[in-house]
């Protein structure tokens, strides 16, 4: 069961820092899609700071537990807020890849709970 948390937190966490990447760098398809979303461009830098700590998080509590934990935890809520954005704005077109990356972290977590 272990393997399976490692190898669900490291895809995840290496997705996370891809999509932190996409959104200080402005990526135009990642802005349009947090514009659409209702998401002040303002909060781009804060969500990928976000984003960077759940993937140190996830991948730190590979060795200490507790951290990881709290790290997929905040990443849940994270995407649901996520999830909860695309549909008050009904972007059905966006809203399948925050919701897969919900059901990641929601693994990550079960996962990691089930190894402590």
């Amino acid at each position: 069961m272990f393997i399976a948390t490692v190898v669900v937190s490291i895809l995840l966490a290496a997705f996370l820092s891809v999509s932190a990447t996409f959104k200080v760098t402005r990526n135009p398809q990642v802005v349009a899609s947090m514009t659409k979303a209702g998401v002040p461009d303002s909060w781009l830098n804060p969500l990928a700071a976000v984003l960077l700590a759940g993937a140190v998080g996830l991948v730190a509590g590979l060795w200490w537990a507790p951290i990881g934990v709290a790290a997929a935890v905040g990443l849940v809520l994270y995407f649901v807020a996520a999830c909860g954005f695309h549909i008050k704005d009904k972007d059905w077109k966006n809203l399948p890849t925050p919701v897969v990356v919900l059901l990641l972290a929601v693994a990550a977590l079960v996962l990691r709970l089930l190894t402590m």
